[in-house]
């Protein structure tokens, strides 16, 4: 006999008897999986230092119980940094909005008054020297110095009188717009080093027990490192294989019995995934004999099994019968 036929016949013979079989009471299909159980890794978002492991192996923990704490070494400072800047954004922001203050309006309405005054003051001065001037008493230099001294002093009244019209108003609603805007974004970047300190502090997010414990105090995680592992018992599965001709019986959310070796009690699982791809393909499947050798993943969920069933126990599946 060939080697290739003695691999056909092995194959043929060793998966009908690890994945279905027939019990000898009922005559019904079965499929034997090993239980296993939801875990969850938990892990900092950053490169980070453990600084306390609170938990051991086998520990039970509740959702939001404190797992562990890292730390980083700049992140105090950059939280500080932050809030200061925030603080300072804000300030300035709630300046803005606040309008100008009473002793600002005040003190440019008295500079309008001194540039009037003086404005004033040489209107007249000019206003004396001109018929002077006609009459050649006064110079001409000096109605040329008195005519700037006009001009210019009635230049700083306008000028005054602008400054305080912008004193009154305030400013733009565009740069208040603009101010506060940074302010929030200063006050975003708060948050969000806050939150990173917040995900240096590992907390459970199931309850379970701790199934593995990765690290130690001053060991440094890369970011997304598992830093501990939470099994959750309480939802034991398994993955029973079934041929292509099985397959069409089974659905996702479908019920199914099963039993542990040598017990009698029935436990109920629910079916929550099947496998699209088959495993254990052959790479070419003509014959009838090769299509039996095609496998299918079911996965099988006992959520309400209690602690009957833990991870490692090979569990016998009940299939439903051919219609």
């Amino acid at each position: 006999m060939t080697n290739r036929c003695v691999r056909q016949i092995g194959l043929r013979c060793l998966l009908p008897a690890l994945v279905t079989a027939c019990s000898p009471n009922s005559g019904l299909e079965t499929a034997v999986g090993t239980l296993e159980m939801v875990e969850v890794n938990v892990g900092p978002l950053q490169v980070a230092r453990a600084v306390r492991v609170l938990v051991q192996e086998g520990d039970p923990v509740r959702a939001g119980d404190t797992l562990a704490v890292f730390s980083t070494p700049t992140l105090t400072a950059s939280v500080a940094q932050a809030e200061a800047r925030a603080a300072a954004t804000d300030a300035a922001a709630q300046e803005l909005a606040n309008g100008p203050r009473p002793a600002e309006i005040a003190r440019a309405d008295q500079e309008l008054a001194v540039a009037d005054a003086d404005a004033t003051r040489a209107a007249a001065d000019l206003a004396r020297l001109e018929p002077l001037a006609a009459q050649g008493d006064v110079s001409r230099a000096t109605l040329d110095a008195a005519r700037a001294a006009a001009r210019s002093t009635a230049s700083r009244r306008d000028a005054a009188r602008e400054a305080l019209r912008l004193v009154r108003d305030g400013a733009r609603v565009e740069r208040r717009r603009a101010a506060a805007a940074e302010a929030r974004g200063a006050q975003a970047a708060v948050d969000a080093w806050k939150a990173t300190a917040s995900d240096l502090v590992l907390v459970s997010p199931v309850d379970g027990v701790i199934s593995s414990r990765n690290v130690e105090p001053g060991e440094v995680l890369a970011a997304g490192q598992s830093a501990l592992t939470v099994g959750q018992p309480s939802r034991p599965w398994a993955r029973i294989y079934v041929s292509q001709f099985v397959l069409p019986r089974l659905k996702a959310g479908d019920t199914l019995s099963a039993r542990l070796d040598g017990d009698t009690t029935t436990f109920r699982g629910r079916i929550t995934a099947i496998a699209t791809r088959a495993e254990f393909t052959p790479r070419v499947a003509l014959t009838e004999q090769e299509r039996e050798d095609l496998l299918f993943g079911v996965k099988v969920e006992f959520a309400e099994a209690g602690d009957r069933l833990r991870a490692g126990m090979p569990i016998t599946v009940t299939l439903p019968p051919a219609q």
